[in-house]
């Protein structure tokens, strides 16, 4: 027998073919080569509890086994949503809170997908939502990165203190919800949850920044009436909510920021005099550069090295940036190096976007 045989026959053939006494017995000792898989991992991932309870009464199967990632079948079940086999594993007694690869437990995995009554009988079975994968995050921060609001609420009534929890990185559940735009979710934990406005992570980032790094303007907009978030906070490099935006192509949350929040479009970094312009021609982000411009932005403003928005552009060679600052009036003025921006042009199509010929 081989593995692709006995997926087959867990997904589509009735009980009649494992009762055969050879097919019973011999299906146990069958595994996949590349993930170590066992007819009770593929019971329980098509949740075939009939196949689970067969197997139980008639073959002294060992619901315990491990794949080669550590999954047991109680992660198994748990993950894709069988709860008659979860029901079915927990009911016999089977360690509730086993660990898999990088510590994830059945309930993390469940809490991956809104599967409520999964989770309802995992902690009734005395799962614990406070243990912490090897990224440290626990149940609950895997439900907000989901934005699964009903399990927040069933997690935080098993456990109040859930919400207090930080990552390996200083990531909040609040963070995480922010960053994936999970409006609902972040208006939850800011009803129920005391966290702290502007609470920053490892690198300085907050909840805010990683709402408008990733575009999620109503998400950014509660933080700051609800959460009374500071638009203008700055990370460990200096850098705001504005020069993150402005990084990751974020027109809409530049906009905001500059319309809604009074953010100055020139405001710059404490050490290095990095400006919002300088970071969009870094990464090429024209639509940026453009709503910069409009909104005022200083286009020949230096950094603390005398390098100038054309200076970073055409160092990072982006023809595109440099033809759109050149036609925008940037002019060109040495570094504190005495290097020119047409000095750092190195590919044809920059060096054509200065006017030079390639020879």
């Amino acid at each position: 027998m081989d593995f692709t045989t006995l997926s087959h026959a867990v997904q589509y053939r009735d009980l009649s073919w494992f009762s055969l006494d050879n097919n019973l017995t011999s299906c146990l000792s069958v595994s996949h080569k590349r993930t170590g898989d066992t007819v009770l991992h593929l019971a329980c991932r098509y949740g075939r509890q009939d196949l689970l309870s067969l197997l139980s009464t008639n073959s002294g199967a060992n619901f315990e086994i491990s794949n080669f990632e550590g999954k047991k079948p109680l992660h198994e079940a748990a993950q894709y949503g069988q709860f008659e086999c979860v029901r079915f594993l927990l009911e016999k007694g089977l360690q509730v809170d086993c660990l898999k690869r990088a510590d994830w437990t059945p309930l993390m995995l469940a809490c991956t997908k809104p599967q409520k009554d999964i989770i309802v009988e995992l902690l009734s079975h005395g799962a614990n939502p406070a243990l912490l994968n090897k990224d440290g995050w626990n149940s609950f921060h895997i439900a907000a990165r989901e934005g699964h609001v009903e399990i927040l609420q069933e997690l935080l009534s098993c456990n109040a203190e859930l919400w207090n929890t930080s990552s390996n990185n200083g990531r909040t559940p609040l963070h995480t919800a922010a960053l994936h735009g999970h409006l609902s979710a972040v208006r939850f934990l800011l009803e129920h949850c005391d966290y702290t406005p502007d609470s920053a992570d490892s690198c300085g980032s907050t909840p805010l920044m990683d709402a408008l790094r990733t575009g999620f303007i109503t998400v950014a907009d509660l933080l700051i009436k609800m959460h009374k978030a500071d638009a203008s906070r700055k990370d460990n490099l200096g850098l705001q909510a504005i020069h993150h935006a402005a990084q990751a192509g974020q027109t809409k949350a530049v906009d905001f920021l500059l319309t809604q929040c009074s953010i100055d479009a020139d405001v710059a970094t404490p050490v290095s005099g990095v400006t919002p312009l300088q970071i969009a021609a870094k990464e090429n982000q024209e639509a940026v550069l453009n709503l910069l411009l409009a909104h005022g932005a200083d286009i020949n403003l230096a950094d603390s090295k005398g390098r100038t928005a054309l200076h970073i552009a055409a160092g990072a060679q982006h023809a595109a940036s440099v033809r759109l600052l050149l036609t925008s009036g940037a002019t060109e003025k040495a570094d504190l190096s005495g290097q020119f921006a047409r000095d750092l042009a190195t590919r044809e199509p920059v060096i054509l976007a200065f006017g030079e010929t390639v020879t």
